[in-house]
């Protein structure tokens, strides 16, 4: 895939988790109190979110993927193994 292309879907990646984030911070605020803070705080605190976000599913993808690995890398486990 061309560097360029991979770059630029990222970025769209990107761009719609932190507008997720900054709709779900925007109702969020208004239900509490009625308004939203500026843009310029939603724009800052929901970036903030998205990665916080993208952190936790790196991490516990990382683990699922390691226990997925010791299943495997063990001999005799599995269905086949009754056979």
């Amino acid at each position: 895939m061309d560097k360029n292309l991979k770059k630029g879907l990222r970025r769209l990646a990107e761009d719609a988790e932190v507008g997720l984030a900054r709709s779900i911070l925007r109702w969020k605020y208004k239900r509490e109190r009625g308004t939203s803070p500026g843009d310029d705080y939603l724009e800052a605190r929901s970036r903030m979110v998205a990665d916080a976000a993208r952190e936790v599913i790196v991490q516990r993808g990382k683990k699922v993927i390691d226990e997925i690995r010791k299943v495997y890398s063990k001999p005799g486990t599995g269905e086949d193994s009754d056979q």
